[in-house]
């Protein structure tokens, strides 16, 4: 019996997500581009709850449309690590993370760490006011390369709602961690999506 849940995975929670401009090839995997670093907080009632660090460039898929490939990612789930490797190729590895928010009226303050065997990979703070959006519809294209426990390449659609405004964000990538080169990337903007309601298939 598999210890994930089978697709789709009808997801709710939270994410923060900041895009960045990459000025120069890295590796075979991280090309000069746009990028998206993003830290997104799986809550009740999802099939699975947990915390994920992750981070996408954006690419034109098979079909010629505009879409994502995650090339690094973790969490705290190793349920989460398995399903997402063998139905969606997505790379997932595990890691720690720290959490804090507080709230002052409509604004939210959020703190975020997450490491590996307590070395640094980011840390990460947000102000927002996304709790105080008006929800609204979105949809978004996946693309994964192939990997061991999923050999093709895997076609993902993403929709849901949720409540999202620009907000602000400052990330510090440790400079001797597995995104250390992100510190040389121009950061673009920032947002907030509160309370999503996502399908992950």
């Amino acid at each position: 019996m598999n210890p994930y849940p089978p697709a789709p995975w009808h997801m709710h929670g939270s994410l923060w997500l900041s895009v960045f401009r990459l000025g120069h090839d890295v590796d075979e995997r991280h090309p000069r581009g746009t990028y998206g670093a993003a830290l997104v907080s799986y809550e009740e009632p999802s099939p699975l709850t947990y915390h994920e660090l992750l981070l996408a460039r954006t690419v034109r898929n098979s079909a010629g449309k505009g879409a994502v490939t995650i090339t690094d990612i973790w969490v705290d789930s190793p349920a989460s690590r398995a399903g997402g490797r063998a139905l969606w190729a997505i790379p997932k590895d595990l890691c720690d993370f720290d959490l804090e928010s507080s709230f002052r009226g409509p604004v939210t303050s959020t703190d975020w760490t997450a490491t590996v065997e307590r070395r640094p990979i980011v840390e990460a703070r947000f102000t927002d006011v996304s709790r105080a959006a008006v929800r609204a519809p979105f949809t978004g294209l996946v693309e994964q390369p192939g990997i061991a426990e999923h050999p093709e390449t895997a076609d993902v659609v993403m929709k849901g709602t949720a409540k999202a405004l620009p907000c602000r964000g400052r990330w510090t990538f440790a400079a001797d961690g597995p995104l250390g080169f992100m510190r040389e990337a121009r950061q673009l903007g920032s947002f907030r999506m509160a309370d999503f309601r996502l399908a992950f298939d």
